[in-house]
């Protein structure tokens, strides 16, 4: 079994499943003998699972021998952010304060990909209580280049899935935690609607603003993982249905640029000028040449002029020192490695009511504004991130960033602050071998649009089939 294995979509790997060419067992062992051997460079993981993993392969052995599969996910190894409460496995959020921390249940989401035959082999590292790429246990890295960054704060997914350590990986985003790290790593990643998949049994830093979604190497299977993982759920009273994207691969797609010609996008134009790196315009000015080859008709323009940053940022603030507030009654806000970010969450507790009502009356305002917007477009558009991935930066995050991620501009602000579906994917790589990303924003409950032209984007340049040399 060859590493080009490890690398193959989950649809090629279920057709082997299915086809007995090969076993659940010995690819899990595969993905967990590689994992164990790269890890040590990358940080990626903070638990291996394997007693369980072993276990739960040799199930979907056992049902694929006798012809019975649970569906697109049977068999495949898969890893999950470390905020996911995983029944009697340690789930400790990055942060020493919780180093230990076990539960005594799954996480709705870990329930369902662990019904549909996936098999868990580890859970990934987060940066602490959902910021940046540091942990407990380091600085997660990027495998493009190990002296960077894997960015966050889905550090652990993001770096182990484009390392090839795991199949697919499930992250969170409140404020670009999927996006960034998708971006810098060269995968792909969904950020789904608001509501669209359960959190119950995730750690919560915002509550109106936190996200679930998968984190993959390609389009299609981000699309089979999110159909796996979507739905209401009654212990998440913000949980939501909405329609299924499995036409994205339930039919052929020869011609993908055939579903999207037409189809008006919104360029926001001002992010696309931002980098300062010239090679990076060129890269990210290459990308909307090949989108306008592709049919799709392209119109620039910028946001409205929303304090999206600022909403975004405070409201993170005010909620997480709520949810965190025993953190102060025990004193142990002080064990936080990340200082400027407990500084940040003490000030938040300050915060006049009135104000934050103010913001959230012009959060409302932004939601109105958004629905309008993808009235006329299919999507927007703008780079995942104005560089690629940084130099590992041990002292604390800026003030300026304290959410760790590469690009905190207008469209993730934007975007997470009104619920919307976001996907990135891999645009080209500097000359460096660094990966950048392309992001697509799309309606609330409009994942199978976003994906459907991220799909023929991908489709038509093959970034995705490129991996980093370990």
């Amino acid at each position: 079994m060859t590493d080009d294995l490890l690398y193959k979509r989950i649809s090629d790997l279920g057709r082997l499943i299915r086809a007995k060419q090969i076993s659940p067992v010995e690819l899990t062992r595969q993905y967990i003998h590689r994992a164990k051997k790269l890890d040590p460079q990358l940080l990626a993981f903070v638990t291996f699972t394997e007693d369980l993993a072993m276990a739960q392969a040799a199930a979907a052995e056992r049902d694929a021998m006798k012809g019975k599969f649970r569906g697109a996910l049977h068999g495949i190894p898969w890893g999950v952010k470390d905020l996911f409460a995983t029944n009697g496995v340690p789930t400790q959020w990055g942060s020493p304060i919780y180093q230990g921390q076990v539960f005594d249940y799954d996480s709705t989401v870990v329930a369902k990909i662990r019904d549909a035959g996936a098999v868990l082999i580890g859970k990934l590292a987060s940066g602490e209580l959902a910021s940046g790429a540091r942990w407990f246990g380091g600085t997660t890295r990027c495998p493009w280049d190990l002296a960077r960054s894997s960015s966050g704060s889905s550090a652990g997914p993001g770096a182990a899935t484009a390392a090839g350590l795991v199949a697919f990986s499930i992250g969170t985003e409140t404020l670009g935690s999927i996006l960034s790290p998708s971006a810098i790593n060269g995968v792909v990643g969904l950020r789904p609607t608001y509501g669209r998949v359960s959190r119950h049994g995730v750690m919560a830093l915002s509550w109106s603003m936190d996200r679930v979604g998968p984190i993959c190497r390609t389009v299609d299977d981000c699309a089979r993982v999110f159909d796996e993982i979507m739905g209401s759920d009654p212990r998440d009273a913000s949980s939501v249905d909405g329609p299924t994207v499995g036409a994205l691969h339930n039919r052929p797609m020869r011609r993908p640029s055939q579903q999207i010609k037409g189809k008006r996008i919104g360029v926001l134009v001002d992010e696309f000028r931002s980098p300062s790196d010239p090679e990076v315009f060129v890269i990210l000015r290459d990308a909307l040449k090949s989108l306008e080859s592709l049919g799709l008709v392209l119109e620039e323009g910028q946001l409205a002029d929303f304090p999206y940053q600022d909403i975004a940022r405070y409201t993170i603030n005010i909620e997480a020192a709520s949810a965190f507030e025993p953190l102060w009654k025990t004193g142990k806000i002080d064990m936080m490695l990340n200082k400027q970010r407990a500084a940040d969450w003490t000030a938040a507790r300050t915060l006049p009511a009135v104000d934050y009502l103010k913001m959230q009356r012009l959060r409302s305002e932004i939601c109105d504004y958004a629905t309008g917007l993808f009235n006329r477009y299919a999507a927007l558009v703008a780079p995942t991130s104005s560089s690629p991935a940084g130099f590992v930066d041990l002292p604390n995050l800026p003030a300026s960033n304290p959410i760790g991620v590469v690009n905190t501009g207008g469209a993730l602000a934007f975007g997470n602050i009104a619920g919307l579906p976001a996907v990135s994917v891999p645009c080209g790589f500097t000359s460096s071998n660094l990966p950048l990303g392309l992001q697509f924003i799309g309606g609330a409950f409009d994942e199978s649009g976003i994906l459907r032209i991220a799909h023929a984007y991908e489709q038509a340049n093959h970034w995705h089939e490129r991996h980093p040399q370990l």
